[in-house]
């Protein structure tokens, strides 16, 4: 999510799935795809060198739960999951007003799509649809203590 990133300001990394898979790899989402260890590892990368890692992408528990349960385990600080659940319908509706419209269809999402594809992290917090963008924005940043004055100055 840039917007935590532009909120917060530096110190947060944002490790986007859906560059890693699709650009750095160019690989198809899959049981044991490259991308899923190397996000672990640029997550890991990130919290070593003391800033936050922000982990976002269509991510099935079957295919990257046990990456993101090691990534949070190995981490002495604490871990936040979010879900967004938003129906199907909704999620093709948002899709068509982003710049990556024209890259893959809604019959592509339908396959992708998991409802309530939940982790079971005690810290996992699902948002519905209902909340804007800005308020799951602040709401993330006020449940990680995520605030502008803490940020990097570096």
């Amino acid at each position: 999510m840039q917007g935590i990133r532009a909120a917060y300001g530096r110190g947060v990394a944002w490790i986007e799935q859906d560059y890693v898979r699709r650009i750095i790899f160019k690989e198809l989402d899959q049981p044991d795809g490259a991308n899923i260890a190397m996000i672990g590892q640029i997550a890991r990368h990130a919290l070593d060198r003391g800033y936050h890692a922000v982990v976002e992408g269509i991510m099935p528990t079957i295919r990257y739960g046990e990456m993101l349960a090691e990534l949070a385990d190995s981490y002495e600080g604490p871990a936040y999951f979010y879900y967004l659940d938003i129906p199907f319908e909704e999620t093709v509706r948002r899709h068509a007003t982003r710049d990556k419209a024209s890259e893959f269809t809604a019959a592509d999402m339908a396959d992708w799509y998991h409802p309530r594809d939940l982790l079971g992290h005690p810290r996992e917090t699902v948002i519905d649809q209902t909340s804007t963008l800005e308020t799951t924005i602040h709401r993330i940043l006020a449940d990680t203590g995520l605030t502008p004055m803490s940020a990097r100055r570096d």
